[in-house]
């Protein structure tokens, strides 16, 4: 009786500039193995389908808890965290590819640079620096603290971005995560200060209104972060912003 195996079909590519190829691994089955332990299995043995030795397979990990983010690939056809995607629950051959939304840098680690200048560029942070003790900041009432919360749990791992139709190459816009951390921000007592500054930004190109309202985003969050709901508090928020800045109110 042959021995069970796990089929892997893995997109590599060796460099920014290389071009991508298909390499086909298996692997003796496991029970409960996820993918980044099979990933660490090929790295172990890098011996692809046909018997030949190649190189490991390069990826992102760091947390193995779905914590980090960093593990982000499209298994299957959807971006999702590889510490979490259990073999048992996938279909074979499992297709793993880079996220397309961010540049390779090899095999299936990108470059998420974008996502990070999105959120510099939203000053997605309480401006305080801690030269001096202020004291005792401001409490959030309760019910908003709750909801602020769940905002909160964004792990930067851009599985949003890579499911949202306006973010691509073509386009400047900074996508949902940026958009959801303004709303966390500007929220904030102490972030409150610079909620205006946070809230013209993003009604410059490449903000808000390049939302296509796909909602693809809300629905891959591994989080299950209320990423449009945001969306649409923001629409709010900007609009009244945008009759203070016609009328010049303070």
């Amino acid at each position: 009786m042959s021995e069970k195996t796990i089929t892997f079909l893995i997109t590599r590519q060796d460099g920014p500039d290389g071009n991508t190829y298909e390499e086909e691994f298996k692997l003796p089955y496991r029970p409960n193995a996820n993918v980044i332990s099979c990933l660490m299995e090929i790295r172990r043995n890098p011996v692809n389908a046909r018997g030949e030795k190649t190189t490991p397979v390069a990826w992102d990990m760091n947390c193995l808890e779905e914590v980090c983010g960093a593990c982000s690939m499209v298994i299957n056809g959807k971006p999702r965290q590889s510490c979490t995607a259990l073999v048992d629950k996938l279909t074979q051959p499992i297709r793993l590819e880079p996220m397309k939304t961010f540049p390779v840098v090899r095999d299936l680690i990108v470059d998420r640079r974008r996502m990070f200048d999105s959120l510099k560029k939203v000053k997605a942070w309480i401006p305080i620096d801690g030269t001096y003790d202020l004291g005792p900041g401001p409490r959030m009432a309760e019910k908003r603290r709750q909801w602020a919360y769940e905002l909160s749990k964004c792990m930067t791992c851009g599985v949003c971005l890579e499911s949202c139709p306006n973010v691509n190459s073509k386009s400047d816009f900074i996508g949902p995560a940026a958009l959801s951390q303004v709303r966390l921000f500007n929220a904030h007592p102490t972030g409150e200060m610079n909620k205006e500054e946070r809230l013209k930004e993003i009604m410059t190109e490449g903000g808000l209104a390049d939302c296509g309202n796909s909602q693809n985003c809300v629905q891959s969050c591994p989080k299950g972060i209320p990423l449009t709901t945001s969306i649409a508090a923001l629409n709010r928020a900007t609009a009244l912003q945008s009759f203070k800045n016609f009328f010049g109110s303070e």
